[in-house]
């Protein structure tokens, strides 16, 4: 890959960095530590190179809420088995809630809206009122510290409550979106044991409302660990929690507990789990991957403010559902002091300005989303700084897959021509991001502006080494981070852990993407490195195929694997899902060889090209290019693919009736 500095997108103006939590940062660094940094790289390097003493500093500089004093910052530096802050008792909600005071008074904690509702306010009191109300149920219930409670809950109030609750009193929260299938969500909680679920009857999208109380009756069923149920009649409100063992409602569980008390935070060793998030689960049982009270702490506080410059009383929305890790990184922004802003529904009902008119609404200061979004947004021809008032708001985040460089374009061209466009990448391995925006730094189009603080990110080849400036290797990450999960929940020897992260590179985190670092030190991430096209020896990253076909007018969305066969051979198919009344000619075909190779080179030219009704998605919304794969491969069922986890599992049939075509 070429590294040719691109288009030049936005600046910082002087307002900007003066403001950023980031300069306020390198002040205290120069004051109180007498460490100077000539730019954001040196200061990158020393944080990368010194974990410890960077990770004291984050302790240092927001003031974190400790009730007893660690030992030590680091003990150790290998990986897996480092450990953080040893000694320390703390809780993540007890930091959210000290905000309260440093958000003003009339800026409300959350902004929540949904498919039938208007966008309504919740006051920073009456969230606290409902916490502690919650809080003092699940004690009185018997919920110890580390007990588990599980959540199936759409992006709503109800599940910020819970979350709260469950932090302040020492339980690990877990929750899944309820579009999960009974056995997809059995195949996450049965592995944690809950003894408390919270759950809701149905939810609306797209227009449509979906019951869930048959769905509710078969988890419980298979979750033998359940002693209460806590029901939400969120589709119905007059529904009864009928056939639900031991359930009560929500509004009886607040009643009946005890709120005269105030709110109160268990205080927890640094490395009490906080919560439980899942991978995909697209091959087999999803990895139960745990996460501390401290590790997320730190990351948050660093993220929120130093990487998204999130100030009190601004306006935060990421569109997610509550089985997407950036559900937690939504509530993080409650750290620095942000209004949070929820919307349950579909992103594109009645049609995709939902979002857009409730930014103007909302009068949101910081707008996430995913980059298909964008995408979706840029070829349905939408002009939404045109239409809506989005004055108020300061940065667009995208994540969730690759930016492609046109969606760059269109949001500087069509949204907003000096927003901050911070593209980010991370996962639910660290429940953050390890690369992403940086209100100092410029914005090149397609590129993401830098490797996160505390983050010792690089790219290697095969053989441990790393590949020079504008390469493409393999992201790894070669020092412990406090966010790194603590274990896999019932992984009681840590091989599934070991095995998930550091058999390919011995004590180094190999994350499984394949990324390019410029020599401007920006990055470009260009696809799963565990979806790799290898042709003739040669890995194209599928983010390339899907940043040039993006382009061509009439292809709404598509996914290519390669099939290597036992003589050496391969074979290249890419799908596309077209537009209506596009038909898949030759014209068309040759349009989208020819984009391929002349953007890229003959090798990214598939061997063929078929259309598909449906691009098969997980519910986290990642394409499902490994499943596929598996599946033309005539791999067992079983091992291919689950169609729980599957966001449209329908769009997996084309896939296994044309298995069938194929020889063996």
């Amino acid at each position: 890959m070429p590294d040719q500095q691109p288009t030049l997108l936005w600046t910082p103006d002087k307002k900007t960095r003066e403001h950023a939590h980031l300069r306020h940062y390198l002040n205290w660094l120069k004051e109180q530590k007498d460490l100077a940094f000539g730019d954001y790289h040196a200061l990158w390097e020393w944080s990368a190179e010194h974990p410890a003493d960077f990770w004291k500093s984050v302790w240092e500089y927001f003031e974190v809420i400790s009730h007893t004093p660690y030992q030590q910052v680091l003990s150790g530096t290998g990986m897996p088995g480092a450990r953080w802050f040893e000694g320390a008792r703390l809780n993540y909600a007890e930091h959210v809630f000290r905000m309260k005071h440093r958000s003003g008074e009339q800026a409300p904690a959350i902004l929540f809206q949904n498919e039938r509702t208007p966008l309504t306010p919740i006051s920073w009191p009456e969230l606290e009122r409902q916490t502690a109300a919650l809080a003092a149920y699940l004690r009185a219930a018997g919920i110890q510290p580390g007990d588990r409670i599980a959540a199936y809950l759409p992006n709503t109030p109800h599940a910020i409550v819970a979350v709260l609750a469950a932090m302040s009193i020492g339980a690990v929260w877990s929750s899944c979106s309820p579009d999960f299938g009974a056995h997809s969500v059995a195949d996450r909680f049965v592995q944690i044991e809950p003894r408390v679920l919270i759950t809701v009857d149905g939810y609306t999208y797209g227009g449509k409302a979906f019951d869930k109380r048959e769905t509710v009756q078969e988890i419980c069923q298979m979750l033998p660990t359940l002693e209460r149920v806590i029901y939400i009649p969120y589709l119905n409100p007059a529904d009864p929690p009928d056939g639900l063992p031991h359930a009560i409602t929500w509004q009886q569980a607040l009643e009946n507990a005890t709120t005269s008390e105030p709110l109160t935070f268990t205080p927890l060793p640094f490395d009490h789990p906080i919560w439980v998030l899942y991978s995909s689960g697209t091959t087999g049982v999803p990895k139960a991957i745990t996460h501390s009270h401290g590790g997320n702490l730190l990351e948050h506080l660093k993220y929120l403010h130093f990487h998204n410059d999130v100030h009190p009383g601004e306006r935060f929305f990421w569109f997610s559902t509550t089985g997407w890790m950036m559900w937690n990184f939504t509530l993080a922004s409650m750290l620095a002091g942000a209004t949070i802003v929820l919307y349950d529904g579909s992103p594109g009902y009645p049609d995709l300005n939902v979002l857009w008119e409730l930014a103007e609404k909302a009068r949101i200061t910081h707008f996430g989303t995913s980059a298909p979004f964008l995408v979706a947004c840029m070829k349905a021809g939408l002009m939404p700084g045109e239409r809506f008032d989005l004055s108020a708001m300061r940065s667009i985040g995208s994540t969730g897959s690759p930016l492609p460089p046109e969606a760059f374009g269109w949001v500087y061209k069509h949204l907003k021509p000096d927003v901050w466009l911070s593209s980010m990448a991370g996962g639910t391995d660290v429940c953050t991001a390890w690369v992403g925006g940086n209100p100092l730094l410029p914005v090149y189009q397609g590129e993401i502006q830098c490797r996160c603080l505390g983050c010792a990110m690089e790219s290697w080849d095969e053989a441990g080494k790393p590949v020079p400036p504008g390469e493409v290797g393999e992201m790894v990450v070669t020092m412990p981070m406090p966010s790194m999960p603590v274990f896999f929940w019932g992984d009681l020897d840590g091989s599934r852990y070991q095995a998930s992260y550091f058999d390919h590179y011995p004590g180094v985190w190999r994350h499984g993407d394949w990324l390019s670092i410029t020599s401007r030190d920006t990055l470009i991430i260009l696809g799963r490195s565990d979806a790799t096209l290898n042709r003739q020896g040669v890995r194209i990253g599928t983010a390339e195929i899907y940043r040039a076909v993006d382009k061509i007018a009439g292809i709404t969305d598509s996914l290519i694997i390669n099939l290597e066969h036992a003589d050496g051979s391969d074979w290249m198919p890419l799908f596309v899902k077209l537009t209506p009344g596009t038909v898949l000619d030759d014209a068309l075909v040759n349009s989208i060889k020819k984009a391929l190779r002349s953007e890229y080179s003959p090798r990214h030219v598939p061997d063929t090209i078929i259309e598909v009704p449906d691009i098969p998605y997980t519910i986290s919304g990642k394409k499902m290019e490994t499943p596929v794969k598996k599946i033309l491969q005539r791999k067992p069922l079983d091992k291919a693919y689950n169609r729980d986890s599957m966001k449209n599992p329908e769009a997996m049939d084309f896939f296994l009736d044309f298995a069938r075509t194929l020889n063996p």
